[in-house]
Order: structure tokens, then C-alpha cells, then sequence
């Protein structure tokens, strides 16, 4: 098979990070590219442990002359976000990804590229791989899962590790060190409901053409959440253009503003249903402005027919939830101006035959709030009949006021691209935190060349920042003595 990357530089770095794009690695499906990275361990003599759920921890001893040094752990993780556009015939359990360069650019064709985070993966091999590259002992830790919720790290055994300096490669944008991060969890909210038949005009009520985005980075844009706008709408359209409630659906990640939603109705007054919708479509353009510019909400008919609609009791429920629950920017922070501090998202919104559920992605860099939030949420369901269950909660990554590495780091930037690097805390979620509570004293940053549009099928990896990033991780290691 033709190599796509072959004559781009850094050689090594590319070399592995298109292997790493033969190898399907979506969450939860990383049993090959652990064997894969736990294969090129063993053939190249180095220490290797590969646990149950698939992480890969791989050492390496010090250069010549850096035996006395402190030792450094290399982290990325090894899963992707498997998107890909309607059109793509890429089936992510088996097939290679599709790669092209165009310009300054690698991309896959239709898909995610999985340069988040393939790249940290590929220049920690490139770096095992080296006889040349000079180094303090290494500590290599690939982990999995880390897309839905960190469930490698949750498990790995860190008494694998002794080192307590870390440079985790987790970051999309160049000249930007990450040293603070936010902890969350993710909260499902479950509501019973009770259903009964009527036969009358259905109807799709959608909300559509938002903006989206990412839930923890772009929280703060302004940027409307199709499911909370549902709630709203429905409340509206039961009161002035009388309907029965089928179904709402929205979203498909809870770390992802939903950019629409839809209700199936069953609507008695469908003239007054479509003027509601022209209404309301106007004053949430309004509302949302500049953010939404291109906000629809658009009412399709479809058959006359018997169907089973919620209860009155069931969707005053439902839509209580969706009025009165918390969502969007809490908290800001009273120290790093312009830093969210905590946050909530309702990501995705089902209806089943016997419930609707609810499912949020809590943020906070205070654990106390985080756990406020998750309370608040609870309290609520509870109260309204449901049940609640936590996942994958993962704490906050606090700033040290003293960091070595941090120094280093600055230093080395400053002589390799002239300039201050950026100093950041982010609203959203890293292994760093995790692995700062499992061992105390961690020094870590989070680098990482620049990449666009993650964790959609327009991503694309800048080759030349790829190059730079490369040099520059290399000279740190060089110099960390």
C-alpha cells in the first residue's frame, strides 16, 4: 500500500502517525492500535505494560549523561472520535482512514483525522523509535477512552509510573501551554412517562441550522442549545396552537452543544402551529443575535393516525424539567478573568417508549460547584419522578504557582520561536487532572501543534506547526537535566 505522508517532515512523525490511521481506533474499539503500540515496544527491546482495558505504558532509560536526571512521562491517548460526513463509506471497525494533503494540511476524506490525539501518539513513537534524539528516562503513556469520559486513565495502574514531570501532547493550538484545567462528569437524568392513544394530524417540529460546538471551549460563545429551545417551544406551541406530546430528540454527545432538536406532535390547529413557529423563529434569532443568524424552526406534516401520546401529567413533567433545569455558564472565575469556572450542557435529549432522558455534561474547575451542579440535577429529577446516574467524573487540574517544568518550557520557547508563549487555563477536560490527583507532585503542560475543527469530518493538522512542535519537544527533552 502507497504511503500518502511519506515526503512529508518530520519523517519519523508522520511515518507512525499514518500507520496509526490504518488502524481503526474509535473509543471503546482500541484492542489494535494497543496491540500495535505495546508490538513496537517489544521488537525495539524496550519495557512494556499493556493492561485489560488497553492502555500502553512504554519506558525507555536515559541518554548518556542523563542517567542522574529527573525522569519525564510522554502522554497522549490512543482513541478518536469516530464522525464522518453522511456521505463517507468508511465503516470505523475496519477500514484505513482516507488521507490527503492539501496545502499546508492532512485531513481524511470525509471523516475525522484523529490527529486528536494520533499526533501525541505518533511523536512519543517517533522519540522511542530515535538512537539520536538525547533524553531523561522516559515514561510513555498511551491511554484509551479518553473521548467518552477518560475510562482508561480512571483505570490505569499508576504504580507503573514513578516520574513526576509530564508533557502531555492534548492541545490543539500552537504556542499555547495549557496548565489548568477543568474537572466534570457526565450526569443522566431519566423521566418516567405514561402514554396513551389518540388518533389526529402528526407533525415534526424542528429546530435547526444553530452553530454547535464544542461544550466546554465554546460555552461561553453565546451560541444557543437546540434542546433547551424544545422545551420551550413545545411549552408555547401546547399553549397557543393546541398539541400532544410524542416524542423531543436532540443532540448526540453530551460534550457537544446541540446545534437541533425536533418534537414529533400530534397538533389539532396546524395554520396556528405554523404561525407560532414564524413567531418564534424571529424573536429566538432575536434573542441569540449575532450567535444564530440562521436559526430555522420549521413544521412539517405528516399523517393522520393513531398514536401513542404522552400523558398530559407525563409532558408537564418533561417540559418542567426542560424549563427549569440549569444550563449554559454558572460561574465565572474570580481569579483568571475571562475563564469559565463552571458549566453545564444538556447534550443529548431521547424519548423511549417509557421514559425521556437528559444527558448533561457538568464542568467546573471548583470540585465543590462540580458537585453543586450535580446535586442541582438531581434534586430536580427527583422531584419530578426520576433517576439519576453519574458517569466517568474526573477532577479539575489545578494551577501550580511553581512549576520547573513550566520554566523550562518558557525558556525553550523563547529561544526556538522569539516570542511569549501563552499561558492558559481551559473549560474543559485533560487527563492532566486525573493524573495530577493519582500522583501527587505531578508537574505537567499540555502542548500540542495546531489543529482545526476536531472531532468533525472537517478536521485538518497543520504539517509545518506539526514540524515545529516536533523540534521544539525535542530540545526540551534535550534539555530537561
Amino acid at each position: 500500500m502507497s504511503r500518502v505522508l511519506e515526503n512529508l517532515e518530520p519523517k519519523a512523525v508522520f511515518h507512525f502517525f499514518e500507520d496509526l490511521t490504518r488502524i481503526p481506533h474509535g473509543s471503546r474499539n482500541t484492542k489494535a492500535i494497543s496491540d500495535y503500540c505495546a508490538a513496537f515496544a517489544r521488537a525495539r527491546g524496550l519495557w512494556v505494560y499493556q493492561d485489560e482495558l488497553n492502555n500502553v505504558i512504554i519506558k525507555k532509560p536515559a541518554s548518556a549523561g542523563y542517567e542522574t536526571a529527573p525522569a519525564v512521562i510522554l502522554q497522549g491517548h490512543l482513541d478518536m472520535v469516530a464522525e464522518k460526513t453522511p456521505e463517507s463509506p468508511i465503516d470505523f471497525t475496519k477500514d484505513a482512514l482516507e488521507l490527503r494533503i492539501e496545502g499546508d494540511y492532512v485531513s481524511a476524506n470525509g471523516t475525522t483525522l484523529g490527529g486528536d490525539d494520533g499526533i501525541a501518539v505518533a511523536m512519543a513513537l517517533a522519540v522511542l523509535d530515535s538512537d539520536v534524539i538525547a533524553h531523561p528516562a522516559l515514561e510513555v503513556v498511551f491511554t484509551v477512552d479518553e473521548e467518552i469520559g477518560m475510562e482508561g486513565a480512571q483505570g490505569l495502574d499508576f504504580t507503573q509510573l514513578s516520574a513526576r514531570r509530564m508533557l502531555n501532547v492534548d492541545s490543539e493550538d500552537e504556542g499555547i501551554f495549557t496548565v489548568s484545567c477543568a474537572g466534570g462528569n457526565r450526569t443522566y437524568c431519566r423521566l418516567p412517562i405514561q402514554r396513551e392513544t389518540v388518533t389526529g394530524q402528526t407533525v415534526t417540529l424542528r429546530i435547526a441550522e444553530l452553530v454547535g460546538g464544542h461544550s466546554g471551549v465554546e460555552i461561553d460563545k453565546g451560541r444557543a442549545n437546540a434542546d433547551m429551545l424544545l422545551g420551550r417551544l413545545v411549552m408555547a406551541a401546547r399553549r397557543d396552537a393546541p398539541c400532544r406530546l410524542i416524542s423531543l430528540t436532540g443532540g448526540s454527545k453530551d460534550n457537544a452543544i446541540p446545534n437541533e432538536a425536533t418534537a414529533q406532535l400530534l397538533c389539532e390547529d396546524l395554520p396556528a402551529l405554523e404561525r407560532l413557529a414564524a413567531a418564534w423563529q424571529s424573536q429566538l434569532r432575536h434573542e441569540y443575535a449575532p450567535a444564530e443568524p440562521d436559526l430555522t424552526i420549521t413544521v412539517t406534516p405528516n399523517e393522520k393516525t393513531a398514536c401513542a401520546v404522552l400523558t398530559e401529567e407525563s409532558a408537564e413533567r418533561v417540559l418542567c424539567m426542560l424549563l427549569c433545569v440549569p444550563n449554559g455558564i454558572q460561574a465565572m472565575s474570580g481569579s483568571l478573568p475571562g475563564l469559565v469556572q463552571t458549566s453545564l450542557n444538556l447534550g443529548i435529549l431521547t424519548t423511549e417508549d417509557d421514559a425521556v432522558e437528559l444527558h448533561f455534561g457538568v464542568r467546573s474547575s471548583v470540585a465543590s460547584q462540580k458537585e453543586m451542579l450535580t446535586e442541582r440535577l438531581t434534586v430536580l429529577t427527583h422531584q419530578l419522578g426520576g433517576t439519576v446516574e453519574v458517569f466517568g467524573d474526573y477532577p479539575a487540574w489545578e494551577y501550580r504557582a511553581e512549576s520547573p517544568l513550566r520554566e523550562l518550557m518558557c525558556e525553550v520557547y523563547r529561544e526556538q520561536y522569539g516570542a511569549e508563549p501563552k499561558i492558559e487555563a481551559i473549560h474543559a477536560g485533560l487527563e492532566c487532572g486525573l493524573l495530577c490527583e493519582k500522583l501527587p507532585g505531578l508537574d505537567c503542560v499540555s502542548i500540542g501543534p495546531e489543529l482545526l475543527e476536531i472531532h468533525t469530518a472537517r478536521e485538518r493538522m497543520s504539517v509545518e506547526s506539526v514540524g515545529r512542535v516536533w523540534r521544539y519537544v525535542r530540545e526540551v527533552l534535550r534539555r530537561s537535566r
